[in-house]
């Protein structure tokens, strides 16, 4: 990248960081003030800890975006994957363990909740969130968008065009909220199958990182040559710099995958305490539905 460019790109970065960190705080503030309407109706509508765990995930989209982090991200390969692990693996997990949806519908105002209820009630749109919510097409994108983004001619395409750029973080995270929701399940997501299932569905998800990483950390030639030409930081040769990135992504995927395959192993193991945990999950669901139907009944 000319210097020329580095510093119009330094300025656009500035700019464009500015807007995510207020797009973020909006919806944060927007989430947090449904949440406490929610505590006042209900105590146990969204712990607490949902509530952490969506303001940090938000952090860390900020991260991933608009912190410091971003000045690196066309120097170093190791900084441009926290990018990506940040934005597909870290912030949608724990933003969708906040109970996002459920939050932001119960602070919409009444005339929202009357013109959308109507529209997501439709056969059409509900037909269309079945198929979107469909595991077999959330380990698909989830994994072309991983894939796809590290063939070195679309990775240079991102990395020469800030809307091609633009274009990468975006389907990271996108992608990202499809790979997690199977795993995670939030309102108003119903299970697609048996438990067992979605440790399949994990174990799945490691091969194409595994694969990946496993290319760029053994193979004794730069997959991406554009970074020759970048500066050098923290005393890494090109090389090593690609090999760093790679056992970050081995080594962090398969960490975090192990925790909920853990969890869902313990409860398959446990079927006294996976029953009692699925009544505690169906009750705070029947709630919240009924919590919507009682506020549906005093607008009719």
């Amino acid at each position: 990248m000319s210097p020329i460019h580095h510093t119009a790109a330094m300025g656009l970065l500035s700019s464009s960081s500015a807007t995510i960190l207020v797009a973020l705080v909006l919806m944060s503030f927007f989430y947090v003030r449904s949440w406490l309407r929610m505590q006042r109706a209900s105590a146990n509508a969204i712990p607490g800890w949902r509530l952490a765990s969506f303001l940090f995930g938000m952090s860390l989209v900020w991260a991933a975006l608009g912190s410091p982090l971003v000045a690196y991200d066309h120097d170093l390969l190791t900084v441009h994957m926290i990018q990506h692990l940040l934005l597909m693996t870290f912030a949608p997990a724990l933003i969708l363990l906040g109970e996002p949806l459920l939050a932001f519908w119960h602070g919409l105002p009444r005339f929202g909740k009357i013109v959308l209820g109507p529209l997501f009630r439709r056969p059409l749109v509900q037909r269309f969130a079945h198929i979107l919510s469909r595991p077999a097409l959330c380990w698909s994108v989830s994994a072309l968008t991983l894939v796809g983004w590290h063939v070195p001619a679309l990775f240079t395409l991102g990395m020469h065009s800030e809307v091609w750029h633009c274009v990468e973080q975006a389907s990271f995270l996108g992608a990202g909220f499809l790979f997690w929701a199977p795993v995670i399940q939030p309102w108003p997501g119903v299970s697609m199958g048996p438990q067992w299932s979605t440790l399949l569905y994990l174990f799945l998800a490691t091969l194409p990182c595994d694969i990946l990483s496993g290319f760029l950390l053994f193979s004794d030639r730069v997959a991406y040559p554009m970074y020759f030409s970048m500066p050098r930081h923290f005393g890494f040769s090109v090389l090593e710099d690609q090999q760093c990135a790679a056992a970050l992504m081995w080594t962090c995927v398969t960490l975090v995958y192990l925790v909920p395959a853990a969890i869902l192993s313990t409860r398959l193991l446990s079927p006294r305490s996976f029953s009692r945990g699925d009544l505690v999950q169906s009750e705070l669901r029947g709630g919240a539905a009924s919590q919507r139907d009682s506020q549906r009944l005093e607008i009719v």
